[in-house]
């Protein structure tokens, strides 16, 4: 027995080795692109894109299920936003709220008959309704289907060849869709998806849907999702985004092609994880037909939510999260190891099955393994004392290094007062919220065989006065 904790042993922290390591490597990729980024001058290069008769016009998206709190400021953020021609489609997707009135009675809107080409399939549209103030502006009221059903209506709606998905509890910055849409139009068409960086607006103060004073909330869950949003999209996405192996662009936020999204077979509404899921199969697809076509993440744009502050309701939103991850992968699981899909089947496919996905397993056997080695001998005390030092910089060490790239790229948090907390909380991590992590992962992946589709209930404050 206690030959086979040590070769347990062994394994895991050869395990958290490696994994540290894959993290350091992103980290180098990703610092790499931001200090080149450094040297562009972005408002210069959006102002003359804002003056291009060619940018290409966008149609917005917003999925709404009882977001009445939310849903007016939401919209009114899209309203202010820089850009040249845009719609605004909320979707209702039979919210038990007062969505649909609270849109109504904002916009004064009116019901009109309008006929659309039903590229994808969805619940039943009940009416459609138009602003009069700001004709640009629609609200369809569905049938609940789910989100993915409710952004597929929105896209069979849209009348632009771009679209942009963006939650119903969320602020744009006013420059964040032209900052976005840049490296599509750049490209001429070549890049198809791109997605911005997505913050925790709790704790800031968000006037007339403009964020007016950044600060940190005081609620050490929330700043540790503070924490790990920057390890995520900074770390993560940029560097995966680097390599064009980007599997996931925020359901928050994100802009796609139509076509090549219509092409594909819309949203899945099988999955908990449709917006990741939509990114696999976009990249299948571009592999399949052997196209050079791209999927970015650009650091930049930032676009504001509201996070969890209590621990249930983050617990609820973390199981969904994995559930979607092990979905995803077990959908395209064809892609996994396949040199036909290049490095997306080779890295990427098998980065997020055995760091993302199955270090909730690893991570619990290695906690497991900690304790019995202190307190019931499994081990001896010396491996477990190394154990627990290799845990340590598998997650804390990285998520300083997170905080720290976020000072080099957007410094959106003035005072070194924010910097000072942001340290000290990420480097506490192993000892509290990791393990919470990992106890909730793992009912993820259990949770992956119950199929019942769900939105996931939060109990919205709204992030604007």
């Amino acid at each position: 027995m206690h030959s086979f904790f040590l070769l347990l042993s062994t394994f895991i922290i050869a395990y958290l080795l490696f994994s540290s390591l894959s993290y350091l490597g992103l980290f180098a990729i990703a610092f790499r692109k931001v200090k080149n980024e450094n040297n562009l001058v972005h408002r210069e290069s959006t102002e003359v894109l804002l003056k291009n008769q060619n940018t290409y016009p966008v149609s917005i998206l917003v999925p709404a299920y009882n977001e009445e709190v939310g849903v007016v400021s939401t919209v009114r953020s899209l309203l202010a936003l820089d850009y040249p021609q845009k719609e605004i489609i909320v979707i209702d997707d039979g919210s038990k709220d007062m969505t649909s009135e609270q849109m109504i009675k904002e916009f004064k809107m009116a019901h009109i008959p309008f006929a659309f080409r039903t590229h994808i399939p969805t619940a039943e549209i009940i009416a459609i309704y138009q602003s009069s103030i700001f004709p640009y502006v629609r609200l369809i009221k569905k049938a609940n289907g789910g989100k993915a059903d409710a952004l597929n209506a929105g896209i069979n709606l849209s009348s632009f060849p771009y679209f942009c998905a963006i939650d119903g509890d969320s602020i744009l910055e006013n420059d964040g869709l032209i900052k976005t849409m840049k490296p599509i139009i750049e490209s001429d068409g070549q890049v198809i998806v791109t997605g911005g960086s997505v913050r925790i607006a709790n704790g800031s103060t968000i006037s007339r849907s403009k964020v007016e004073v950044i600060d940190l909330p005081r609620h050490p869950v929330v700043i540790m999702q503070i924490v790990e949003y920057f390890r995520a999209f900074l770390i993560g996405r940029l560097a995966l985004s680097r390599l064009n192996i980007l599997l996931i662009v925020s359901g928050a936020f994100g802009v796609f092609n139509k076509e090549r999204v219509i092409q594909a077979g819309g949203y899945n509404k099988n999955t908990v994880g449709e917006d990741m899921e939509l990114v696999v199969r976009l990249h299948r697809l571009l592999r399949e037909e052997k196209s050079k076509q791209r999927i970015e993440y650009v650091p930049d744009p930032v676009c504001w939510t509201e996070a969890p502050e209590s621990l249930d309701v983050l617990k609820s939103q973390r199981i969904r999260w994995q559930r979607g991850l092990f979905e995803t992968l077990w959908t395209h699981r064809k892609m996994m190891f396949n040199p036909k899909y290049g490095a997306v089947g080779m890295f990427s496919m098998p980065y997020f099955l055995f760091i993302e996905l199955l270090g909730a397993v690893f991570e619990f056997l290695g906690y497991f393994i900690i304790f019995g080695g202190f307190f019931f001998s499994l081990v001896d005390p010396n491996i477990a004392l190394v154990m627990f030092i290799v845990t340590i910089l598998y997650g804390s060490f990285i998520s300083a290094l997170a905080v720290l790239l976020e000072e080099l790229t957007l410094h959106k948090y003035p005072k070194v007062s924010h910097l000072m907390r942001l340290y000290f909380w990420a480097l506490t991590e192993a000892f509290w919220y990791r393990p919470l992590m990992v106890i909730w992962r793992i009912q993820g992946i259990f949770a992956a065989f119950r199929k019942k589709a769900h939105w996931g209930d939060m109990k919205r404050k709204g992030i604007s006065t």
